[in-house]
């Protein structure tokens, strides 16, 4: 999937400027989600899987709702929004074993999200997207993690992501600082790379974690490389909404009525979703 390598935001840089010169340096290393029982605990975050396009990661944040980045559902040579039979996301992806493997049946970018514009502050804030499963999963299945509904101060948090070279096992780096947070773009040092798009940050003070950004792309300040995410609670309510007001409702049954026989609604087969080869 895309990544936004090299970012060049001036205007960032001087928003963010006073914090990011002092903040901490990462010292925690990544951990691949090898046993059991860590992996687990995260497998509601999963591999996002497009056709054509690579992978980016996902997470489960209702039984049919999953949020990641809105770059990770455009086409890169086209700019055109993927169509939902070319994604897939599975959850819990670990060598080749998955927890739960869904095809996707709507997307919904933000609508401030511009594909093809370039890298601007106005495109990490809106980076955004999110995707109805097919079926859902059930919560005895996968417990979805929440959004938090609220702004959190800069601080630690952590990262669950795929990316190159664990493409086939979730990673995590328990701490990474966000540094700062200004209009609605967040500064973090955390230990991203190609892949990581749409990783869900966490935030750890009220006991499991939750969402508190996604992952939009990488760059460098200060000579030091970052990561940008966005704030949430007012995209995803947009998207929410957004995804209520486009969904496919179900068409009504047309009933023929003849006298002296019962009353027969036309059937026919549902629609079918066929599963991509992953990449």
């Amino acid at each position: 999937m895309r990544w936004c390598t090299g970012l060049s935001l001036p205007a960032i840089v001087i928003a963010l400027g006073a914090s990011v010169v002092s903040a901490q340096e990462t010292t925690s290393r990544l951990t691949g989600l090898a046993g059991e029982n860590d992996a687990l605990v995260w497998q509601a975050v999963g591999r996002l899987d497009a056709d054509e396009s690579g992978f980016c990661t996902a997470t489960l944040i209702a039984p049919d709702f999953v949020l990641t980045a809105a770059h990770c559902v455009f086409a890169p040579q086209t700019g055109e929004i993927l169509a939902t039979e070319d994604l897939t996301f599975r959850a819990g992806l670990r060598n080749g074993s998955v927890a739960a493997e869904r095809a996707i049946s709507q997307i919904e970018a933000h609508p401030r999200y511009r594909p093809g514009t370039g890298v601007s502050a106005e495109n990490i804030r809106y980076d955004v997207a999110l995707l109805r499963l097919a079926k859902p999963i059930p919560t005895h299945v996968l417990d979805p993690f929440l959004v938090e509904s609220r702004e959190i101060s800069p601080g630690p948090v952590s990262v669950v992501s795929y990316g190159r070279g664990r493409a086939e096992m979730p990673s995590r780096q328990r701490v990474c600082q966000m540094t700062d947070q200004r209009q609605g773009v967040l500064l973090l040092d955390c230990n991203v790379t190609f892949g990581s798009s749409g990783a869900p940050v966490f935030s750890h003070e009220n006991g499991r974690g939750r969402i508190v950004s996604v992952i939009s792309g990488m760059g460098v300040y200060d000579g030091r490389k970052v990561a940008y995410g966005m704030s949430l609670p007012q995209v995803v309510a947009d998207l929410k909404r957004q995804m209520r007001a486009n969904a496919s409702r179900p068409a009504a049954a047309v009933k023929r009525v003849t006298v002296g026989t019962r009353v027969l609604p036309e059937g026919g087969n549902g629609a079918k979703f066929v599963r991509p080869g992953g990449s």
